[in-house]
């Protein structure tokens, strides 16, 4: 079910589903929260699942100027404190990985626990080639996905997709700029999440979990950037393992072994 909510200004669609201690889904760029569709009624079998479509994407229109993560992180604080109105976890999926790290660093009130699936935090992260897909033309035949998901929801129109894909690469080319002491800062349990053939290099996802003091870390086998959709259902557990569970304790700890 979805509606509407204003975001200091900014009609924000979203949709909720189940009952239970609220879970804020962030979706990748470019996408809306129907990238969800493999997750949303697993996880809100256990929780009130709400999934925001964020400034420039589906239900939600676009505004004047460029498009920011810090801006997008600005907006999910103000989805969490405006809707959810209490701690939530929050589960992102590659930009909206990006933007749950900086929802988390700056508002650790806000974030029970943290699920980064496919994030980064610099734009210097990606593996060779990747960035690619930057320089393409808004009607190549490899954007039909996203084409498709701006047409069909979009308050802008289809045309307009190629003003906010143009925005997009603009953004991608500088940022996320999240620096190390913002990922010290970061005190929700954190699952850092991500495929064996991702956009980004292994050893990035490796140093986002070094960096975040209460991380634990997640490799999905056989898959690429699209893991939530290619494996959902392992994805699902492990992601469902997280949020239910304490950590155990393990017997022979070393990162995480008391001072």
């Amino acid at each position: 079910m979805g509606e509407y909510v204003d975001i200091a200004g900014l009609k924000t669609w979203y949709d909720t589903a189940g009952e239970g201690d609220p879970l804020v889904l962030l979706h990748g760029g470019l996408c809306t929260n129907e990238t969800w569709g493999a997750q949303m009624p697993v996880f809100a079998e256990s929780f009130r699942v709400l999934a925001p479509e964020r400034r420039a994407h589906g239900h939600t229109p676009d505004v004047e100027g460029p498009l920011n993560y810090r801006d997008m992180a600005a907006d999910t604080i103000g989805f969490l404190e405006t809707v959810v109105k209490e701690p939530a976890h929050v589960v992102g999926w590659s930009d909206g990985g990006i933007i749950g790290l900086m929802v988390a660093a700056q508002r650790p009130d806000l974030v029970r626990k943290l699920v980064a699936i496919g994030a980064i935090a610099t734009h210097e992260a990606d593996v060779p080639g990747a960035d690619g897909f930057l320089e393409l033309e808004p009607d190549d035949a490899s954007l039909a996905m996203f084409r498709g998901l701006y047409a069909a929801h979009s308050p802008d129109g289809p045309d307009h997709f190629a003003v906010v894909f143009a925005k997009f690469a603009e953004m991608a080319r500088t940022q996320p700029d999240i620096t190390d002491e913002e990922l010290a800062r970061i005190t929700a349990p954190t699952l850092v999440l991500a495929s064996d053939d991702d956009l980004m290099l292994l050893e990035h996802t490796v140093y986002i979990y070094r960096a975040i003091p209460t991380s634990e870390l997640a490799i999905i086998p056989g898959t690429s950037h699209a893991l939530v959709m290619e494996k959902p259902d392992l994805v699902n557990r492990v992601v469902l393992d997280f949020l239910r569970n304490d950590p155990v304790a393990t017997m022979m700890p070393f990162r995480r072994a008391p001072a």
